[in-house]
């Protein structure tokens, strides 16, 4: 059994930062139940941190000692392993974009999978099923955007639009614009309205 451990860990340390590790995936080490022991093992040891069911992520080792992964190095993960889309929530994005000086308390993502917790370190993660429409460009600043809009909400949609068309680069502008026919009609008005205005 030990040796099993050990072969964990030389795979989990030969993974980027952030990297998650499941059970399925190690499958080629040993049976499932050995493997899943193995696992549970090592997270009692601390030498692996459970972030989520069934995932595990390598804990990193620096100058100041050991931290958890960056979140948006899970997250990502999460998001290649499981063949998600996976963007930062609407709040995230509206502070990231100037429309709001308020700072998101939670962590807060938007997937296009199940939403679920995870817990990288002592930091609680919230991954929320959004529709289709949250997700459009999920790594642009236009897919930003569209996020932040819908946070903001139908009351105040025009003025962020507005704002958003005086801040966006032109590129991201116009990727926000050429995706309004995916919007529900309540955020494609002000969108085509602040465009063609």
């Amino acid at each position: 059994m030990m040796r099993l451990a050990t072969q964990i860990m030389e795979e989990a340390r030969r993974l980027p930062e952030g990297s998650t590790l499941g059970a399925k995936a190690l499958l080629h080490l040993g049976s499932r139940a050995a493997v899943d022991q193995a696992l549970s093992r090592l997270a009692r040891r601390s030498q692996l941190l459970r972030a989520g069911r069934g995932l595990y992520v390598l804990p990193i080792k620096g100058r100041f000692g050991v931290r958890a992964p960056l979140v948006e190095k899970v997250v990502e993960a999460v998001a290649t392993q499981r063949g998600e889309t996976i963007a930062p929530s609407g709040a995230a994005a509206a502070n990231a974009l100037g429309l709001t000086t308020q700072v998101p308390v939670r962590t807060v993502f938007l997937t296009s999978g199940p939403s679920r917790t995870l817990q990288v370190g002592s930091q609680r993660v919230e991954l929320k099923h959004a529709p289709p429409w949250q997700l459009v460009l999920p790594h642009r600043l236009a897919g930003q955007a569209v996020r932040a809009l819908a946070w903001l909400g139908p009351t105040k949609a025009r003025e962020g639009t507005l704002r958003l068309k005086r801040t966006l680069p032109a590129s991201e502008w116009e990727a926000l614009t050429n995706v309004g026919a995916r919007l529900p009609t309540w955020l494609a008005e002000p969108v085509s309205q602040v465009a063609h205005g």
